[in-house]
């Protein structure tokens, strides 16, 4: 109910601050919400930007469930892409049925180590995964530019991207949902994306691993207690949070693109964490979370068009904005603030 309240404060006001240019806050709802769901396509394409923030909100969540505090789902998601799109000169002439699974391992393998290691930092060295994840997220950066700028560069291209990925092994070759539409990069990504989220669900929920990562988030000195291993259930969480983090390349990358090409996440990995901030950390509530993110990131790309004074750039005023109030309607005593009301 918090998150909720925060959502409904923070549209409001960031729809409140297009009055202040001279735009009609109605006029640029309508436009959000026309350009998200107002055709079958539209709406695909919503749904394909959601993918994504599905699997950076898992990364958050999985993170929070043990009481760490991931940011580094950016840098996490980057290095899986650029594992994914150094296996282009390898690939050739082979069969999709021996790629995906190759594909799958070592994006998935490239995010966990990638989260593994500030994990290991918090765990065993007592640095604040904050800063570490922060740094990551820069060193992530500086790697995936050297490789994709250096040797992996498309020597046919005049853009910073990476040689592509064969055609044949695209999830487009052979993917139902993507033939299904294909004038739209929605692939079955998005049907592995709810599939995460059910499978975290059902781990925290009936797992004993999920038992100690709740003991853990509700009370950690009676989890360390009762001879529960926190080092090691944070050293796992933040490592699992790399690999949900590395479900964007798939969607990026397999599912589109055919290639890394610099700056093709759309700050996906830091948007996650208003995702799993509205949903609560609750693995099922991040999918309509992630598609309201979704909606905002497609809808906001017609503002250019259809105002005057208002760019598509405004999403990123709306997220921060949305956070913020989570944030702040999270922090609320509600019960106190009501009964304060009752005394006046």
């Amino acid at each position: 109910m918090r998150a909720f309240i925060g959502l409904v404060a923070g549209l409001t006001i960031s729809l409140l601050l297009t009055a202040l240019v001279g735009e009609n806050p109605i006029l640029v709802l309508q436009v959000i919400v026309r350009s998200a769901v107002g055709s079958f396509d539209d709406l695909a394409l919503t749904l394909f930007y959601s993918t994504s923030l599905i699997f950076t909100g898992l990364a958050v969540a999985m993170a929070f469930r043990a009481g760490l505090f991931n940011i580094g789902a950016e840098g996490q998601l980057s290095i899986s892409a650029l594992a994914l799109a150094a296996l282009a000169p390898q690939v050739a002439g082979w069969s999709p049925l021996l790629f995906l699974p190759l594909a799958l391992i070592t994006t998935v393998c490239a995010g966990f180590l990638w989260g593994l290691i500030p994990g290991w930092i918090r765990a065993y060295r007592g640095g604040h995964e904050v800063v570490v994840t922060m740094m990551l997220n820069f060193v992530a950066a500086g790697i995936v530019n050297y490789f994709v700028v250096g040797t992996l560069r498309d020597p046919e291209s005049q853009s910073p991207e990476t040689l592509p990925l064969p055609e044949n092994l695209l999830l487009r070759a052979y993917d139902p949902l993507q033939k299904s539409l294909p004038d739209s990069p929605l692939n079955s990504t998005f049907l592995l994306a709810l599939l995460c989220c059910f499978g975290l669900w059902f781990m925290l929920r009936s797992s004993r691993f999920g038992f100690h990562l709740r003991a853990l988030s509700g009370n950690p000195v009676a989890a360390a207690t009762q001879g529960i291993d926190i080092r090691k259930l944070q050293l796992w969480a933040m490592a699992l949070s790399g690999a949900f983090a590395s479900g964007v390349a798939l969607n990026e990358i397999l599912g589109n693109s055919g290639k890394l090409k610099l700056g093709f996440s759309a700050d996906f990995g830091f948007v996650g964490i208003a995702v799993a901030l509205l949903a609560r950390n609750h693995p099922m509530a991040i999918i309509p979370s992630a598609i309201l993110f979704g909606i905002l990131t497609k809808g906001t790309g017609d503002l250019d068009i259809e105002t005057e004074s208002i760019t598509r750039d405004f999403t990123r005023i709306m997220q921060a904005v949305i956070i913020l109030s989570i944030s702040v309607a999270s922090f609320i005593d509600w019960p106190r603030f009501r009964n304060s009301e009752v005394k006046k």
